[in-house]
């Protein structure tokens, strides 16, 4: 089951962390992997990791937040899986401050990469997809989308919750060609340095820990493989027990 031999995944923001881990897993099933990041050198560290485990990657870094780069990077490739895992704040860290002492200017990259960056990519590897009777697109999304949280990211909420949206919306429009697009909603990840952190917020968390990036890459493997044919149009929560949707 789930294997993907034969198969071309692109998981953006692959670079690091969850990305990372959802390319090294896709790999090992049998799928070549497009690693993308917008840090070359990322991307082409974690590709380097993959081959030298006797599987199939290359890096391809691009900003996915420039439709033009998106469409350059991938043309002429025919995308099996998309796996739109690119977030955060963009190429500049999230700034955490409450909704009302930001200014547009603060906006924009959280915006731009946990939305636009997700249209972009979808946008480009779909129609392919469609004409090949087979797709799989994945949106990597938030609880922070899908129910909000007090912690002073709601640009980030927006991006994240307008992405769910967005591709279930999709998923509709295409349920009868034999692509589907599913969003996963993360709860807290295991991605802080400071373990002080991390003991704490996991203390909220009804399993007592935090996700890691294994427990995000064998939901996407799961929904990226034929098994998971007649699943679509699904915002899946993934969070340990919290409540993301």
């Amino acid at each position: 089951m789930f294997e993907l031999n034969g198969k071309t995944a692109l998981v953006t923001g692959a670079g690091q962390n969850v990305g990372a881990g959802v390319a090294r897993t896709l790999a090992s099933l049998g799928a070549h992997v497009l690693v993308n990041d917008i840090v070359a050198d990322r991307a082409g560290g974690v590709a380097d990791e993959i081959v030298s485990a006797s599987t199939s990657a290359e890096a391809l870094p691009f900003d996915v937040t420039d439709g033009d780069a998106v469409r350059a990077a991938i043309a002429d490739r025919p995308i099996d899986i998309l796996v739109n895992n690119a977030g955060n704040g963009g190429a500049e860290l999230m700034q955490v401050k409450p909704f009302a002492e930001t200014e547009p200017a603060d906006w924009a990259g959280p915006l731009a990469v946990n939305l636009d960056g997700v249209m972009n990519c979808t946008h480009a590897v779909l129609p392919g997809m469609i004409e090949r009777g087979w797709g799989r697109i994945i949106g990597v999304v938030s609880g922070a989308g899908t129910v909000g949280v007090n912690i002073g990211v709601a640009a980030y909420s927006a991006g994240k919750g307008g992405a769910a949206g967005l591709l279930r919306s999709v998923a509709l429009e295409v349920a009868r060609t034999g692509v589907t697009v599913n969003s996963i909603a993360l709860g807290l990840m295991s991605n802080t340095g400071d373990t002080g952190v991390t003991d704490q917020l996991a203390r909220a968390i009804p399993t007592r820990r935090l996700g890691t990036p294994e427990d995000v890459a064998a939901l996407c493997a799961y929904l990226a493989s034929e098994e998971a044919s007649w699943m679509t149009a699904q915002t899946i929560p993934l969070a340990g027990g919290s409540i993301t949707s």
